[in-house]
């Protein structure tokens, strides 16, 4: 009787079961072996002993784990970019307008030009090709602008609907490209075409530069109570964001649940954000501002809200906001949508009010005229400052010779600003802040 005949099956399984220990052992060897050759050095760099470029990262530098997160090599990155708060600021303007608005935006960019600044000037979609082609000729077409080149026309027009996202999303495109030309700014300030200065760049300048450069002046307060139920339950659509005409905003029927993860503020579209700030909002290292974003999508009058709610539910900016537009503005009472059109009976209170603009105008209302001679001192194209040397004789134009840009020659402006930051930057004031 052969063996195969009487062979139990179960015991053949088990031995072929065992062919995977040679294998295992195998393996178990050739690891121990690089385990223990790579703590004995045969790994180590023969340039000097230097660690090779996959060495693992050492924790004992610090016990504070976030060290280690991309979010805080950006934050670092940004903070330690070579900007100082030594010397004299500069800021950074977006001037914005609508069909039939070119002529009144080249007057207020001629008013608040100073060549230490950024100049941005967006003309919507609504206005005709040929007006957005005026605009960009006459900006190219002046010495000035073209020798300094701190002025640029954005070549991409919006769709802009009043109180819809779009105006938010202009916005952050022009302090995108702010951000991507130049490094040399410290505040971003947003004006439209109806929007005019109450005191000179020098002023202005004279006056920011004794402050933290942190600071932001931005209108806000929580939103509560029916006003919650009223602005932020409802949902609306901006066509503007896909449809190549300008329409109204579309309203739903369907209403949202109140956020719980940050809480709402609303105030003055008219802001002046830190470079700081805007760096957060555009780059996020966490995600609260893209989160806030995407929500005020939806949100009527986004414009009044956005930038407010991202300051004021991030523990590091909630402390830089001063609750000020730096605007006069007039309303109806009770406040109507629009604000009242200044005219020559509202001059005395403008000046009055110590900020350093005022809005809305009508289109070359008298009473510009009367701001050009007795506040900003314009006689020619430009408010003119320290950096003006030219001769003037003979009605020539002084800011046709530039001197020193650094250098300021502030007028009664500057003290009026003055006794307005003093206001503002008071402990009771301060207190007020992101409540």
């Amino acid at each position: 009787m052969s063996m195969r005949k009487y062979m139990n099956p179960h015991s053949a399984r088990v031995f072929g079961d065992r062919v995977w220990v040679i294998p295992f052992f195998a393996s178990l060897i050739i690891f121990i072996t690089l385990f223990f050759s790579g703590i004995s050095g045969l790994f180590t760099s023969p340039h000097g002993g230097e660690q090779l470029p996959f060495d693992i990262i050492s924790f004992s530098k610090s016990d504070d784990s976030n060290e280690y997160f991309v979010e805080s090599d950006l934050k670092r990155s940004l903070e330690t970019n070579g900007r100082s708060e030594i010397g004299a600021p500069r800021l950074a303007y977006l001037i914005s307008g609508t069909k039939g608005d070119s002529h009144r935006m080249m007057r207020t960019l001629s008013a608040v030009y100073h060549p230490r600044n950024q100049y941005i000037l967006h003309l919507d979609l609504e206005a005709p090709p040929r007006e957005r082609l005026e605009l960009a000729s006459s900006v190219k077409a002046d010495p000035t602008f073209s020798e300094v080149e701190n002025v640029r026309v954005m070549a991409q027009s919006n769709l802009v609907t009043y109180k819809g996202p779009t105006m938010i999303a202009c916005t952050l495109q022009a302090i995108s490209i702010l951000l991507k030309e130049s490094s040399e700014w410290d505040w971003f300030i947003n004006l439209s075409a109806s929007d005019y200065p109450l005191m000179t760049q020098d002023d202005l300048l004279h006056a920011f530069s004794n402050l933290s450069r942190n600071l932001n002046f931005i209108e806000l307060m929580q939103i509560t109570g029916w006003k919650l139920n009223q602005r932020a339950k409802p949902i609306i659509i901006d066509p503007g964001l896909y449809l190549s005409k300008k329409s109204d905003l579309a309203w739903t029927t369907q209403r949202r649940s109140l956020p719980t993860s940050f809480k709402l503020f609303t105030g003055s579209a008219w802001v002046m954000l830190s470079r700081s700030f805007l760096e957060y909002c555009i780059w996020g290292w966490d995600n609260l501002p893209r989160t806030i974003l995407m929500y005020y999508t939806n949100f009527v009058s986004s414009p009044e809200g956005y930038f407010h709610t991202v300051i004021c539910n991030n523990e590091e900016f909630r402390h830089t906001a001063v609750s000020h537009d730096l605007h006069y503005i007039a309303w109806d009472s009770p406040p109507k949508q629009h604000p009242i059109s200044l005219s020559m009976k509202d001059f005395d209170k403008m000046v009055k009010s110590n900020a350093p603009f005022a809005r809305k105008f009508a289109r070359d209302d008298p009473v510009l005229d009367k701001i050009d001679k007795e506040l900003l001192g314009r006689k020619s194209r430009f408010a003119p400052g320290a950096w003006c040397i030219g001769n003037p004789e003979g009605g020539a134009d002084p800011c046709s010779v530039r001197g020193n840009d650094s250098v300021f020659r502030p007028g009664p402006g500057a003290v009026r600003f003055q006794e307005l930051l003093q206001t503002l930057l008071s402990e009771d004031f301060q207190k007020k802040q992101c409540t």
